[in-house]
């Protein structure tokens, strides 16, 4: 063991306690991470926990109540604090940190060179770090406990946990680098706007931090899925398209639902048509959203449609689609199982400030549709006795027009997306500023550019890992240069 990391151990075990897997509700597909490639391996990491202030932002007694919050260290590589070395932050998001740790691939294959020390930290309420000691099925009942479950809570946890290391650590001007993914990356860029004297960059990767409304139009999640089944195949667009009134047709005939329940193999006979529309449109957002090169399902899903017989009947080309794609003995309606971490999580964190909901107009692959605002929000109402906080967001964090707003006083942040994934519509895809800025790839896919690398990566995903390297790297020698102008080190 290294002597910075015993260093590291000794100092954080004098203050902490140290111990040795997106959901669609209701037709609203929820933005989400995935398993898609290796994880990362967790041996080089130790574990600890933070007792956390539940409430920043009162001081009534309860406030002061405290919760265990899990983060993990890697100090494999760290060039501790006399040299001033970085700190590389993974901020959690909407999952254990057992699921995001898949993710640290960018971050963990860069620590070596820039003599990193890694730091992840648990969103509160995930994984292990749920006030009380609870469970989060037990929290979210407890309308008071789920209150505290918020995205600037979250940020000012990782304020918190961040000030203190380096205070343990006698790392005071070790700069910090924030990275995040998904909903991950949003939190990221915020956290570099509400705390930029804590974190002197963020990487936030494929973080759609425009989806809310009022911003952009309500049509372009579903615009972009559909572009990317035209880019790859007019055929198969065009089967998909017309495939929705042909199930309507078929559901309107006598047990014309019945028959749809043998065509797709459903695990359950269906009850409406629109319970298959909805499967459909979240199966294809699903392949739109992770068309990465090396799994490309949209190539997937459209090989399967335009190489069925010519004898069968376009659902039956539909079918084809779904079952290449997802192999599984039923389809739709499943046995009832118990939510994961995240879908009960990700639920509330919808219900109350993230209520990303997407419109489908005349111009795409599906029927056109609102949101469906009134139904999710009477979800809402039903499971938690409160409606959506549709403004909030952008009110706290910005998001009107944010190209004169950041270039006024932002700085340090790197937007990055994949444009195949539809989500990126939602991302900031030009530059601000000369440090806030954006590098995307016309082929990319959700989070890609974080996920590990592989000898098979294309050059232009090298190149995109590379831009956000370099630009960190500057970020980095301008913070060392500012130190020594200010007699700091």
């Amino acid at each position: 063991m290294s002597s910075s990391l015993c260093s590291i151990l000794i100092i954080l075990m004098l203050f902490s306690v140290c111990v040795a897997t997106g959901k669609n509700f209701d037709a609203y597909y929820i933005p989400k991470l995935s398993a898609v490639r290796a994880s990362v391996s967790s041996k080089d990491f130790q574990t600890f926990f933070y007792n956390q202030t539940l409430d920043h932002f009162n001081y009534r007694p309860e406030s002061y109540t405290t919760f265990k919050q899990r983060y993990v260290i890697n100090s494999k590589y760290w060039g501790g604090a006399n040299a001033v070395a970085p700190i590389f932050v993974f901020l959690g998001s909407e999952s254990p940190f057992d699921v995001d740790i898949k993710y640290l691939g960018f971050v963990v294959e860069n620590v070596a060179e820039f003599k990193a020390l890694l730091v992840c930290i648990e969103h509160r309420y995930y994984g292990e770090s749920i006030p009380y000691g609870w469970t989060l099925d037990k929290a979210l009942k407890d309308a008071k406990t789920r209150g505290y479950f918020s995205s600037a809570q979250a940020l000012a946890d990782y304020a918190e946990i961040l000030v203190y290391l380096k205070q343990k650590l006698n790392a005071r001007h070790s700069p910090i680098i924030v990275f995040g993914g998904s909903y991950g990356g949003m939190l990221a860029a915020w956290f570099r706007l509400k705390y930029p004297h804590v974190a002197l960059g963020a990487l936030a990767s494929s973080a759609p931090i425009l989806s809310f409304p009022d911003i952009i139009p309500r049509e372009t999640f579903y615009a972009g899925v559909a572009k990317d089944f035209l880019e790859f195949s007019f055929s198969c667009h065009e089967t998909i398209r017309r495939s929705w009134e042909e199930i309507d047709r078929g559901s309107s005939e006598l047990h014309g639902l019945a028959k749809l329940s043998k065509t797709f193999k459903t695990c359950r006979p269906l009850e409406s048509s629109s319970e298959l529309k909805d499967y459909l449109k979240s199966v294809y957002a699903d392949a739109a959203q992770y068309n990465d090169p090396f799994s490309r399902p949209v190539e997937v899903i459209c090989n399967a449609i335009n190489g069925a017989s010519p004898r069968n009947d376009i659902l039956r080309k539909i079918f084809a689609g779904l079952s290449t794609y997802r192999n599984s003995t039923c389809y739709i309606n499943p046995p009832p199982t118990p939510l994961s971490n995240t879908e009960l999580g990700w639920h509330w964190q919808t219900c109350s400030e993230i209520p990303t909901l997407w419109s489908i107009t005349n111009n795409t692959m599906f029927q056109p549709a609102p949101s469906g605002l009134d139904k999710f929000v009477n979800r809402c109402k039903r499971d938690f006795g409160i409606a959506p906080r549709q403004h909030w967001v952008p009110t706290y964090y910005g998001g009107q027009d944010i190209k004169l707003i950041l270039h006024r006083f932002a700085s340090n942040i790197i937007f990055s997306n994949g444009l195949q994934d539809p989500f990126s519509y939602a991302g900031i895809l030009k530059s601000i500023s000369n440090s806030v800025v954006a590098v995307y790839t016309a082929k990319g896919s959700h989070c890609l550019d974080i996920l590990p690398a592989t000898k098979e990566d294309p050059i232009w995903l090298v190149k995109q890992r590379n831009t956000e390297v370099e630009i960190i790297r500057k970020w980095i020698a301008t913070y060392h240069a500012d130190l020594r102008a200010f007699g700091k080190y």
